[in-house]
């Protein structure tokens, strides 16, 4: 059947915005304030110029191969379908890395409200982890709503920050001064690492990307919706770090597990406190949340591929959610969120996020070779792209690169010997059709900020219509 295109410049810039800013704000700040100081806010320029050179990269492989999705099937579809499965295993790998972030952030921020031990601390992992994996076996409907409570709920305190620290940079001038300068405290031999980790916070562009059957002019509304896009990411970003910056001595940053309640306990004192730990483990609560939906639908993809081992497409009989990959995926978060320090966990993401950004952004060169359409930059974009994951993967630890390089191994071992390498076919055309698509695409559309942005867009233009109608009920 033809396939309506329903998602317009609006709707795809709603849905790239919606699916980058999440948590890492919250994680953040106070890592990269401890090895550059306030410099970090150039970094969160650069990591956002790198950010949108890949996520244009990754639209234009979606306007190729629209109907499919997916890292990697864009790679699949310009080499085979073992490149492909290197690409999917690195993104499965990356995504997996980044569940444990959030619950220890989570339990670094519910400590303010409940001081904990060691083992009160592991608990706290384990109902945390395990709860939201229970929500996403019950069903994708129910974890959808729950997303859409935690992620709207997690937007104000952000808001309430930038608003109160504006007035504070006005009111004491003197003091964001003070807290500005030096400016390069700690020189700039850490940039390269610091890139590594504040990237990492714009990362989610890849599952804002939409196969280009379901959107308006494809060719330029893409473009288009991920430069407004990331822009405004990137515009939040630099306001909230701005703020946070000016109001509270690097130093201080540096040493803080929970820097914005630090942030907002000198801006709004207890009050202030108090909001931004509620926004905090909201906000953590639902990136997490989404994190498992995202990961658990890309290791099910490959199964039902023929490209990952079958038991990760198998379906519970009541709830037909991929359960036995949600319980492996949540295990396996559990015990990183023990035994493994944030810093490291994001950078081991970030390499293997950028070793499958590599074979997309090859993947593209590949698929445009040939082709007589045009989209603004296809051409160049992709070798920049190449340029920035190289660079992204020289500046990860000798550590990450090590054990980067044996789980890659270790994958090409899995695909030999434990990958079916045939399709489940009939799990594949419910997953793959093009109405099987547009539903998860149109999901999206309630991700973080998408029902709000919606609300004021509309009011806007309800607002519009009648200033256009009062000069008409006078006459």
């Amino acid at each position: 059947m033809e396939f309506k295109k329903d998602l317009s410049l609006f709707d795809v810039t709603n849905i790239i915005v919606g699916s980058v800013i999440g948590a890492d704000i919250y994680v953040a700040s106070a890592i990269i304030a401890g090895l550059l100081g306030p410099f970090s806010l150039v970094i969160w320029v650069i990591a956002g110029i790198f950010a949108t050179v890949i996520a244009l990269v990754f639209a234009y492989c979606s306007y190729y191969v629209p109907k499919v999705g997916g890292p990697f099937a864009f790679v699949s579809e310009a080499f085979d379908d073992f490149f492909g499965y290197l690409t999917g295993w690195s993104m499965w790998i990356a995504e997996l890395i980044s569940l444990p972030v959030f619950a220890i952030a989570f339990v670094r921020y519910l400590e303010y409200l409940l001081p904990l031990n060691t083992p009160g601390e592991i608990l706290v992992k384990g109902i945390f982890l395990f709860s939201l994996t229970s929500i996403n076996i019950i069903g994708v409907k129910l974890a959808g709503r729950v997303n859409d409570v935690l992620t709207l709920i997690k937007l104000l305190p952000l808001l309430i920050l930038i608003g109160a620290g504006f007035i504070f940079m006005v009111m004491h001038p003197s003091v964001v001064a003070g807290n500005y300068h030096p400016f390069v405290p700690l020189g700039v031999s850490a940039t390269g690492t610091s890139l590594v980790l504040v990237f990492w916070a714009y990362v989610g562009f890849e599952l804002g990307t939409l196969p280009a059957a379901e959107v308006k002019d494809p060719k330029t509304t893409i473009p288009k919706a991920i430069i407004i896009g990331m822009s405004i990411v990137a515009l939040f970003y630099l306001s909230t770090n701005l703020i946070v910056y000016g109001s509270v001595n690097w130093v201080d940053l540096a040493s803080s597990s929970t820097p914005l309640i630090l942030v907002g306990g000198v801006l709004l004192g207890t009050a202030g406190t108090l909001i931004m730990t509620i926004g905090a483990l909201f906000s953590v609560s639902g990136s997490d949340e989404s994190g498992m939906l995202g990961t658990a639908r890309l290791s099910y993809a490959m199964s039902i591929d023929g490209l990952f081992p079958k038991i990760f497409s198998h379906i519970h009989p009541r709830f037909k959610t991929p359960y036995i990959g949600l319980v492996l995926q949540g295990t396996i978060a559990f015990l990183l969120s023990i035994y493994s320090p944030i810093t490291g966990l994001i950078s081991f993401a970030v390499f293997n996020l950028a070793f499958a950004f590599l074979l997309t952004c090859l993947a593209l060169i590949v698929l445009t070779r040939n082709t007589e359409k045009q989209l603004m930059g296809q051409k160049v974009l992709p070798w920049i792209g190449v340029l920035i994951c190289l660079y992204l993967l020289y500046s990860t630890s000798i550590f990450d690169k090590v054990v980067g390089t044996v789980i890659l191994l270790a994958g090409v071992v899995m695909y030999i010997f434990f990958s079916p390498k045939q399709d489940i076919h009939h799990l594949k055309e419910m997953f793959l059709t093009e109405e099987a698509i547009f539903v998860r695409g149109m999901a999206k559309r309630e991700r973080f900020l998408g029902n709000l942005m919606l609300l004021l867009y509309r009011g806007y233009e309800r607002m519009k219509q009648r200033l256009h109608r009062r000069p008409d009920n006078r006459a």
